[in-house]
């Protein structure tokens, strides 16, 4: 929805010519809530439950996002003329179920940021914003990371927002070049099973200039009913009084071919503690696809697995895999119902796992923690989303 539109234009008396200036500013936002079932649910193993999961349990409950993050925004440009253009993007996440602020209760805390924008070379932009590699795998992801049960920390990692971020974007013809630096990611996560003290931190510590900074690039193609794309993430998150090393590489591929479109991809995954020792080594795969029924009906089917060598010392830890669908009526172009479910073997939904430090669950409120004594974990939801 435009709120504001600016038209104007003066000329210069000390060349005779005209500069033509205009302006937009637009609020934009989704409301999504749905009631969900889950079985096999534990808690989030932390401290102050000795990092225990605890009993199996069946819930009920109310969620926040289903297949999209509840959120407004605005969103804003200025022609400064020359093909040069001012920018900016303010986007606030929030509990629909109880009114709360998300991210950690930011204001901003899904993106935020301010740059320019040169035809033909690119956009620099400053402040809170998604990785590289999270941004290239959007049209590469079934589920175009759903909010609920898509494995997206397991993908591109819990730094996939990030602080303090300056971000090269780049966009020639069906190629989209992007590169980002986070001078310190704000990302903390709590103790967990194996490591004993949080990770993580603000950064921009005086004298300690890689604490919890972060860094990536990622290229991605889209032409015709083709698409692919490669990409590389490293995050440096403090663990004790030092740096650890978070490290991720991908590819993936898409295909379209009428109302079907296939997808998939393969990461690469590599975990160091702050002694330089590999505490976690994996290779993700997944591959899914979305077919439209109608112009009303559409389907999305994901599987997702991990291939796990070792994890906090252990190299025997059992593979864990998910099924996800999605089924989505709708109504109008603002508006739709839908229904989400997902199966998954070795992991709590999401793949929830020590693998993922549980950031699934910290950040939504709701534990997708597997139990003890359980091996698998099944959820359904039946939800409605408006778009404005």
């Amino acid at each position: 929805m435009k709120i504001r539109t600016l038209a104007a234009a003066a000329a210069l008396a000390c060349s005779g010519s005209a500069l033509a200036q205009s302006s937009t500013v637009t609020l934009y936002g989704v409301v999504d809530i749905n009631v969900e079932y889950a079985n096999h649910v534990g808690a989030v193993p932390v401290a102050s439950n000795q990092f225990n999961r605890g009993p199996a349990n069946d819930v009920y409950r109310m969620n926040s996002g289903g297949i999209s993050g509840s959120r407004w925004g605005m969103r804003g440009t200025e022609d400064l003329g020359g093909g040069l253009k001012g920018l900016f993007v303010l986007e606030s996440g929030f509990n629909l179920d109880t009114g709360t602020m998300q991210q950690s209760n930011r204001l901003f805390g899904r993106q935020a940021f301010v740059g320019l924008q040169k035809a033909g070379i690119g956009q620099i932009s400053l402040g809170r914003q998604y990785t590289s590699m999270f941004e290239a795998l959007a049209n590469f992801s079934p589920a175009a990371y759903a909010t609920q049960y898509e494995p997206v920390v397991l993908q591109s990692g819990p730094n996939f927002r990030a602080d303090n971020t300056v971000k090269y974007t780049g966009q020639f013809g069906p190629v989209t070049a992007l590169a980002h630096w986070s001078f310190g990611t704000g990302l903390a996560l709590p103790a967990t099973v194996g490591i004993a003290t949080p990770i993580g931190g603000n950064g921009e510590v005086p004298g300690q200039f890689r604490r919890d900074t972060a860094w990536g690039a990622a290229v991605a193609y889209q032409g015709g009913p083709f698409g692919v794309t490669v990409g590389y993430d490293q995050w440096n998150p403090t663990i004790g009084t030092s740096n650890g090393e978070v490290k991720k590489a991908v590819v993936g591929a898409s295909y379209s071919y009428g109302p079907a479109k296939i997808m998939g991809g393969y990461r690469w995954g590599q975990n160091k503690n702050a002694a330089d020792v590999v505490i976690q080594r994996d290779d993700f795969y997944w591959i899914g696809g979305t077919y439209q029924v109608t112009p009303a009906i559409g389907l999305t089917l994901e599987y997702a697995y991990d291939n796990v060598k070792t994890l906090y010392g252990d190299t025997h830890v059992p593979n864990p895999w998910q099924v996800a669908f999605i089924a989505n009526y709708a109504f109008s172009k603002r508006t739709d119902v839908y229904l989400t479910t997902a199966y998954a073997k070795n992991a709590g939904l999401m793949m929830e796992s020590l693998a993922t430090v549980y950031a699934n669950s910290l950040s939504l409120g709701n534990s997708y923690a597997l139990a003890n004594g359980q091996s698998n974990m099944f959820g359904a939801a039946v939800g409605i989303r408006h778009k404005f």
